[in-house]
């Protein structure tokens, strides 16, 4: 197969990693991209031998170089503030005795809550987020 189309194929690949999710495309385009540069100066072999390089070299340079450019690209994010709830406020929904699990609403939504308190907990008491487990909240007395 002729040079330019190795190059024509690794660019439209390389096209084709820019609007979708994953970067998994972007190792194909690369390996159709080396491909041409070899048929360029005339060591890529038969055709059979040049499919069978681009599968090799796009599969292994994919299982080789993808995990650790991921991390390093995300390592590279900013990191924003995590939004917690511990500290907030909430008001009970419901009486709740000492490790009971009810409701109580937190910013105008209703909540799964665990009375970590030693007393009896009141329905319309407001109580403060301690500590945060999945999606339940444990509570404590204001």
């Amino acid at each position: 197969m002729p040079w330019w189309i190795w190059i024509l194929i690794g660019l439209v690949l390389l096209g084709v990693e820019m609007v979708t999710p994953g970067f998994f495309v972007f190792f194909f385009g690369v390996a159709a991209l080396v491909i041409g540069a070899m048929v360029a100066f005339g060591i890529g072999g038969p055709e059979w031998a040049q499919w069978l390089l681009f599968s090799a070299l796009s599969l292994v340079s994919l299982l080789a170089f993808r995990g650790p450019l991921v991390t390093w690209m995300r390592s590279q994010e900013p990191v924003s503030p995590v939004d917690t709830l511990q500290g907030e406020v909430a008001t009970l929904l419901e009486d709740l005795s000492p490790g009971a699990v009810g409701k109580a609403e937190l910013r105008g939504t209703a909540w799964t809550v665990q009375n970590g308190d030693k007393r009896t907990l009141t329905k319309g008491q407001r109580c403060r987020v301690y500590r945060v487990e999945s999606l339940t909240l444990w509570i404590q007395a204001e």
